[in-house]
This record gives structure tokens, sequence and C-alpha cells, in this order.
């Protein structure tokens, strides 16, 4: 199908058509081809289609808060085009054989491009190296490893990791947290915690394994990546290891730029999440590291939990919160409204630098002819309170229903076809049909 973007706000440029057609971006200009149909771009911003290198989609083992499909859907809501699916699944993505299944099951959804993690070790039990090298061979061409949702506590693995995947030009995805410091540790360790009389987690059980992994990194030349980075210590650290050349990118996700500890003075547990949420100080330094390039790219660590195991004591919910719908509004809110950064930025933090990292081909800003047509196109101007009607994953974790947000995306492009339209996802018989 030829389709025609009409009159969208280019980055860098003034406004422009863009053709579309057999999944392939054919023209960028004024467009006088006929189409078999036009989107109105007038008002909105051209992104190349975003990228998530942190998500849970939770199949196998956990649908009844999210499957591979309706995580697909809640992702092509956000105006993300391609995810990488965390390995924390039940069993977990530690042969090749499991990792192709989530990249099938990826493509049969067909919203997005679904990239599976590998793990890094077997049962994410963090004593032997799982099948890296087959994972890597494998149909899923596995690149990042990660056993996010536990620390890879032991150095001696943790360097046998980063040199395996160091051979092929993979990553190693850390999630930094120390598992003595943070024992029975529920929130953020400070005044609030204190006061709350709840375990706190300090932040210097994130700062050491960051501080030890980067010098890990820099001893046998491999790439690290530090997941969901929280604390300004943590910025200062990865700041000093980019100075020295160590090859470490870095994450931060929505939720920590927003929000921050106080939030648990409500004993809501859906503000309950891993690493927990730090001072405003924190949130500060981690706003500034976003706009100075210290911190790499936004991820979103999308964590479905149904709304009965949230439905409990602090002590006892699960850790995590959704987030592929609400992230880029949250980016516009803390970042673009408040002038810390450009569009041209949040394509490079949402889109072209996880598609680097993740090795997804085909995402470069500005969108160029002969790329393939994953695009996302967003209102900047929309302003409206959150709605639950807005969550199209399986579970509604999330702290943003009733919150005034800034921005929608009214259309996302991948490969060509349209899976979200005027702002709704397109159901999945039309997604067949297109």
């Amino acid at each position: 199908m030829r389709l025609v973007v009409r009159g969208v706000a280019l980055l860098g440029a003034s406004t422009a058509d863009i053709l579309i057609d057999e999944g392939v971006i054919r023209e960028v200009g004024t467009v006088k081809a006929k189409a078999d149909r036009v989107i109105d771009g007038a008002g909105l911003i051209a992104l190349p289609g975003l990228v998530d290198l942190h998500t849970h989609l939770r199949e196998p083992g956990g649908e009844a808060t999210e499957t591979i499909l309706s995580g697909s859907r809640a992702a092509a809501a956000g105006g993300f085009t391609a995810v990488h699916a965390m390995a924390n699944t039940s069993p977990v993505a530690d042969t090749a054989q499991r990792v192709e299944l989530v990249a099938e099951l990826g493509r049969r959804a067909g919203f997005v491009e679904v990239r599976p993690v590998g793990a890094v070790t077997h049962n994410l039990d963090g004593a032997q190296l799982a099948d890296i090298g087959e994972m890597a061979r494998s149909a899923a061409a596995v690149t990042v490893f990660s056993d996010d949702g536990r620390c890879v506590g032991d150095a001696l693995l943790m360097r046998r990791a980063l040199e395996y995947v160091s051979t092929f030009g993979g990553v190693i995805a850390q999630h930094a947290q120390d598992p003595r410091l943070t024992l029975d540790g529920v929130m953020h360790e400070g005044a609030v915690s204190s006061e709350l009389g709840l375990r706190g987690w300090p932040s210097v059980a994130e700062e050491s394994i960051i501080a030890r992994d980067v010098l890990l990194a820099e001893y046998v030349g491999a790439r690290l990546h530090v997941c969901h980075v929280s604390t300004a210590g943590s910025v200062d650290v990865i700041r000093w290891a980019k100075r020295r050349g160590i090859a470490v990118t870095a994450e931060v996700t929505p939720h920590h730029l927003l929000l921050t500890d106080d939030a648990a003075r409500s004993y809501d547990t859906v503000f309950k999440v891993n690493p927990p949420l730090r001072t405003q100080t924190d949130v500060d330094e981690l706003r500034r590291a976003v706009a100075d390039g210290t911190i790499d790219i936004i991820a979103t660590d999308h964590a479905p939990h149904s709304a009965a195991s949230k439905d409990a004591t602090w002590q006892d919910a699960p850790f995590g919160m959704v987030g592929l719908e609400s992230a880029l509004s949250v980016v516009q809110t803390t970042l673009v409204d408040t002038g810390a950064i450009s569009w041209a930025d949040v394509a490079r933090i949402l889109s072209v630098t996880p598609a680097v990292i993740g090795r997804v081909s085909g995402y470069a800003s500005p969108l160029a002819v002969g790329s393939p047509a994953n695009i996302t196109l967003v209102d900047p101007a929309h302003r409206e309170n959150w709605t639950v009607e807005r969550v199209r994953g399986r579970s509604a974790n999330t702290p943003f229903v009733g919150v005034p947000t800034a921005g929608r995306v009214m259309a996302t492009i991948f490969r060509g076809r349209e899976t979200v339209v005027d702002g709704d996802v397109v159901d999945d018989e039309e997604m067949r049909t297109l």
C-alpha cells in the first residue's frame, strides 16, 4: 500500500511530505504521487520509530499479566516499532530455542519488531553462564544479554560474560544491585524510609556494582550497558568511565525522571519499583545526565503486574510499573517542555541510540529516502488527563491514571503499515488485512 504523510514537521527542517511504498520511505519533500491513503501531518512531528531496550513481555509463563501480542500493542500505542524483550520469563530465555520462540511470537503479533534479550546465566541463577554463543548464532541473532531483575553479582562470572560477548560485538546489560546491600530493601534508603519504617535500599548498592563493572569492561575490552540508572552517584561513575574511554552506555527510565521516594508516603504499591524511586536531587542529576549525554538512552523497564498482586502491603507487593504507553509523554513533560532537550534529542535517546546499542538496523535521524518506514507521529500540543483506556497491555499498574500529560502518539507506522491510527491501536483483524 502506498501511504503519504502530508505536511508533517521533520526534525531540523520545515514541514514536508513523506511517501511510503512497500515498507520503505521513497520520497521526502513535496510528494505529488497518488496514494492509497493520506495522513494529515499538520501539527505533528515525525520521529524515527521508537526503540525500547528494556521491556518485560512476560511470555512464556506470565501470560496473565502480559503476552507478546498485548505488549506489542502497548508498544505500538506508545510509538515504539522495536522492543527488546527481557529474559526473566518462565522458563528463562537462556537457550537458542527459547529466544527463537520469543522472536517468532513477535513476528506473528506483527505490531513491532521483538528482539529477544538472552540471559547471562542459566535460569538467572548467577552460577553458570547461559548458552550465550548459541543464542547469538541462533535465528534470533541475540546481541544483548541480561539477567535483569537480578544482578550478576559474581565478579569472575561477570568478567567471563563480558569476555564472551566481546568476541562477537555483543553487550551485557547489567542490573546493578548488590544483593547483600539490598537484602529485604523495598524503597530508597533515606529520610522517607526512616519515617515510614520501611527497609531501605542504599544508593551505594547500585553505584558499587557499576564501578566494578566499568573497570571489568575496560580490563577485557568489552561493551557494558547499565540498566535503569537511578542515582546521582551512578551518574558520576558513568561520567568518569566515559571520560576514561570505557565502552559503557546507560539508560534511565521515564519514571526515574519524574517521581521521587516521596510517592511512598501514599503506600500505593504502584510506586514500588526496582531500582526504587530516589530523591529530587537524584532526579535532577538524571535529567542533567540525559541532557549532556552521560546517560545515552531512555528505556521503559515496562513491568506488568496484576491488580491482585499489587493489592498488597508495600513489603509484599512486586516491584515494577508499566511504561510503554506513557514513556514519550513523560519525556516531553520532564525534558522537552522544560527546555532540557530538543525533539532531535528525543529521536536520539528513544530511537537512534537504543537501536545502535541493540544492533537494530534501519533507524536513523533524520528520516531518509531508502530507509525502512518505521515512523512515529506525535502531537506535542495535545493535553489530557491520562485514562486507563490508554493502557493497551494486559496490566494497568501505572501511576499516571488521572494525571495531566503532554503530547500524544497519533500514528505509529511499522515497516510501512499503520499500527496506530488517530491515536488508537489498529485491531488485530485490521492488521491481518493490511
